[in-house]
């Protein structure tokens, strides 16, 4: 009889292993698969070298998370498309990323064109992202699932502008009139309308030019000369890499004097860009996000840009990376911060716990705002002195790209004026 109960008590013990045993497996898969992070980035196209940074940081913050462990217990993966630096690729890349990839998380896009046409995908899905490196993509949609990494802080528009601004309310003799040319294109004509925010907010400025060009552009001579026959004094652009080069090129063919030249030239961030126009850049102030100065390395920023340079050298890229590196690993910083500090993928959990909390990161840290923004701004502006060659290790500090505003950053005065700032 005793071994019948026996028998019977170890048939019992397989039968409820046997039934405990295929419940517990989906849990356990789950446990082993990857969080996929999803996004789209600008890979080929117009921002391409600066997506093409973007990306590698990020996929370094993906190596570096995984190599402690993962997120949750769980591997990170990353699922990216090319958006080809073309706005209207956007919107179905992020449908399908959440729609056919099931994504668990999203982060970027890359640049303020492509983020403004994902932001309604996005409110749609109730989705939460970091957008890298887009000025004031939320102004017109205020959701409170969208974040941005770039340092514009609570008046993003103007944050591309005031500090040019200032400089020139501060020259001797003072500057007074503008000319604003600026790509048909998001984040340009963002930027051009800080320009004009600011010239009426600090006032004692006449703006005797305001255009813009379609982006398909690629002669500037005819826009350069229609600057000169106004010959302001000042002379402030708005334009992303490519646009950039050929402006820089066609201003110096034509031989424009203002007495300040510059604002927002993106390609000025790149540096084979820099290195590229080498002396012809020589007086441009112009606005940067992240810079190579003591001032802002915090704990992790020269271990990344030692990956990432190592990285640039078999990839291609911009070798130096100190624009743009630092805030895409910073976004994924961020999320990572709170997908642990929630312990939850809830895209909605997520958002509230990054408006309520303060974030380390390489860039240092970051809290946000309205709209997603930085709560405070930190924007800088350079002035490119100096430079001789087309050496790129002209650019491995701030040695012949000067920060000159704000007064708590700078590591040396405005050459004033320009005329004088181009001599080498």
């Amino acid at each position: 009889m005793r071994r019948f109960w026996a028998l019977a008590r170890a048939m019992a013990l397989i039968a409820v292993g046997a039934l405990i045993i295929p419940n517990m497996m989906p849990n356990l898969a789950k446990a082993a698969d990857p969080i996929r992070i999803g996004m789209s980035m600008a890979l080929t196209g117009g921002v391409a070298p600066i997506g093409k940074q973007v990306l590698t940081a990020l996929q370094i913050w993906r190596d570096d998370v995984n190599a402690n462990g993962g997120l949750l217990g769980r591997p990170v993966e990353l699922v990216f498309y090319d958006d080809q630096s073309n706005p209207a690729n956007v919107p179905q890349l992020y449908t399908k990323l959440i729609d056919v990839d099931k994504v668990d998380l999203l982060i970027g896009p890359y640049a303020t064109n492509m983020v403004a046409p994902a932001i309604p995908i996005m409110m749609q899905h109730k989705m939460t992202t970091i957008g890298i490196l887009a000025n004031a993509a939320n102004s017109r949609f205020h959701y409170d699932q969208y974040f941005s990494m770039l340092p514009t802080g609570p008046e993003p528009q103007k944050a591309f502008a005031y500090g040019f601004f200032e400089l020139a309310a501060a020259a001797t003799p003072r500057p007074k009139t503008v000319a604003i040319v600026a790509a048909d294109a998001e984040f340009a004509q963002n930027a051009a309308d800080g320009a004009r925010q600011t010239i009426k907010e600090i006032g004692g400025f006449d703006l005797v030019l305001d255009q813009k060009y379609p982006p398909s552009t690629t002669d500037y001579t005819p826009i350069m000369r229609a600057v000169q026959a106004l010959n302001p004094d000042i002379v402030f652009v708005a334009a992303y890499p490519p646009d950039s080069v050929g402006i820089i090129r066609a201003a110096n063919e034509v031989g424009i004097t203002p007495k300040m030249f510059g604002g927002a030239f993106i390609g000025l961030l790149v540096t084979p860009i820099k290195a590229q126009l080498g002396p012809l850049a020589n007086g441009i102030v112009n606005n940067e996000v992240f810079l190579p100065a003591p001032s802002l390395t915090f704990p992790g920023t020269k271990e990344l840009l030692a990956k990432y340079q190592a990285a640039a050298a078999t990839l291609g890229i911009d070798p130096g990376g100190w624009a743009f590196p630092p805030l895409g690993y910073a976004a994924g910083q961020v999320l990572a911060q709170a997908v642990e500090g929630t312990k939850s993928l809830d895209n909605v959990k997520l958002a509230a716990y990054m408006r309520d909390h303060a974030f380390k990161t390489v860039v240092g840290d970051v809290t946000f705002g309205k709209d997603g923004e930085w709560a405070k701004s930190r924007v800088f502006f350079t002035q490119f002195q100096h430079v001789t060659g087309n050496g790129m290790d002209q650019f491995k500090d701030t040695t012949h790209e000067v920060i000159v505003w704000p007064k708590e950053y700078k590591t040396g005065d405005m050459i004033y004026p320009y005329t004088e700032a181009k001599k080498p």
